[in-house]
C-alpha cells in the first residue's frame, strides 16, 4: 500500500503516519517530490486496512499496489530519482552520467594512465574491479583491497568518483569503505543476502541486471535493496543471452523506456558487456542514448591488448573520445548534456 500525503502535508504529520505504520508492525518508506510526498509500506504480508490511516492529519488517499514491488515503482515517487554522488556529480536528471575506465584494476600505473584518459574526455565516473567473478577460476579474479586501495588513490588524484563490484558480504565492506558506488553484478542480481546487505549500504549501488532475468525479476532485485533503507539505486542494463551467435549478449535496450514508465529509478547500459566487441560499444551507446538512458557504463583500455580481463570489448582512448563527441550531439537533441569532470579542458566541454 502507498500513502498519498497531500501536498501542503507537514513533517510533523508524515511523521506521525509513519509512527503509526510501525506501531501497527510494518516499516515506513517516506518518498518526498517536489509536489507531495508518498509512503510506502512493506513487512505487511496481507493487505493493510486504509482505515487506520485515512484519517490521520495530512493524508490525501491510501492506494493499494498491485505490482509485486512497492518502492521502486513510479506509483510511489512520480518524479525521478537522482542519485547524487557529491561534487556535482549525479546519476539521473538531465545530465548524462558517463562511467569509463578498465575491466579490471592490473596496477596502479595502469590504472592512473586510463583515468587520465577518461577524465581528460570528460567522464566523471571511473570503473574498474578489484574483485572479478569470472567463469573459469584459473582467471584473473582481481587485486582484492590492493585493487581498491588503488581506486581511492584514483579518486584523490583525479576527482573521479568511484566504481567498482563487490562479490559477496566480506567484499562489500570493504567496497563501500574505498568506492563511492557498489556495484552488484549480473550473476550476483539475484544473491538477495548480499542484495540486503547493500540495502543497509550507506553508498549507493548499481544493480546490474542478470544474464537472463525478466524485467519484474531486475525490479524486484532494486526492491530487495530499497526495502533495507537504502534508496539510492542506479539499475544496469548489461545484455541478456539469447539464441544469437554475432554478440556476446543481446543488449536489451526496449528495457530502458519500459523501465521509465515502471520506475523512478535512473538507469544506465553497460555496451562492453552487451556486445563483447569492441567495434559495436560506440554504436550501441549512440542508440542507448537515443532511447533514454541516463548513462553509459563503458570499458577503456589503453593496451587492451595486454588487459588480463575483457580487453576484446575495451575501447582505446581515442575511441572513448569519439563516443563522448557523437553522445554529445545526440544528449543534445534530447535536451540532454553530458556531465564533465571538472578540469576537463572547455574544447571539450563545449563539444
Amino acid at each position: 500500500m502507498l500513502v498519498i500525503m497531500q501536498a501542503h502535508a507537514t513533517e510533523e504529520q508524515v511523521g506521525a503516519v509513519c509512527r503509526k505504520i510501525e506501531e501497527l508492525g510494518f516499516r515506513a518508506h517516506p518518498m518526498p517530490g517536489p509536489t507531495r510526498t508518498a509512503i510506502g509500506i512493506t513487512g505487511n504480508t496481507v493487505p493493510v486496512d486504509p482505515a487506520a490511516l485515512e484519517g490521520l492529519a495530512g493524508v490525501a488517499e491510501c492506494i493499494a499496489v498491485s505490482k509485486p514491488y512497492k518502492l521502486v515503482a513510479r506509483e510511489l515517487k512520480e518524479d525521478n530519482t537522482v542519485v547524487d554522488l557529491g561534487d556535482g556529480v549525479r546519476v539521473g536528471g538531465t545530465e548524462l552520467a558517463i562511467i569509463a575506465g578498465p575491466c579490471a584494476v592490473e596496477s596502479r600505473e595502469q590504472a592512473f594512465a586510463i583515468a587520465a584518459k577518461v577524465k581528460a574526455a570528460g567522464a566523471t565516473l571511473f570503473r574498474g574491479g578489484a574483485y572479478k567473478p569470472r567463469s573459469s577460476p584459473y582467471s584473473f579474479q582481481g587485486l582484492g583491497e590492493e585493487g581498491l586501495k588503488i581506486l581511492a588513490e584514483v579518486r584523490a588524484e583525479f576527482g573521479l568518483k568511484i566504481v567498482t563490484e563487490a562479490v559477496d558480504s566480506e567484499s562489500l565492506e570493504l567496497v563501500e569503505h574505498y568506492a563511492d558506488v557498489i556495484q552488484i553484478g549480473a550473476r550476483n542480481m539475484q544473491n538477495f543476502s548480499l542484495l540486503k546487505r547493500a540495502g543497509r549500504a550507506a553508498k549507493p549501488v548499481l544493480l546490474k541486471r542478470g544474464l537472463s532475468a525478466t524485467l519484474d525479476e531486475f525490479l524486484m532485485a532494486a526492491e530487495y535493496i530499497l526495502a533495507e533503507g537504502n534508496y539510492n539505486v542506479i539499475l544496469c542494463e548489461r545484455g541478456i543471452r539469447t539464441f544469437a551467435d554475432h554478440t556476446r549478449n543481446t543488449l536489451d535496450l526496449s528495457v530502458i523506456p519500459a523501465v521509465k514508465r515502471l520506475s523512478h529509478l535512473p538507469i544506465i547500459v553497460d555496451p562492453s558487456h552487451g556486445t563483447g566487441r569492441r567495434e559495436k560499444v560506440i554504436p550501441l551507446s549512440r542508440a542507448a542514448v537515443a532511447v533514454g538512458a541516463d548513462g553509459l557504463l563503458v570499458e577503456v583500455h589503453h593496451q587492451p591488448e595486454q588487459a588480463l580481463s575483457d580487453g576484446y570489448q575495451s575501447l582505446l582512448p581515442d575511441q572513448f573520445q569519439q563516443l563522448m563527441e557523437e553522445i554529445s550531439q545526440i544528449g543534445a537533441v534530447l535536451r540532454r548534456s553530458v556531465a564533465r569532470a571538472a578540469g576537463t579542458p572547455q574544447s571539450l566541454r563545449a563539444v
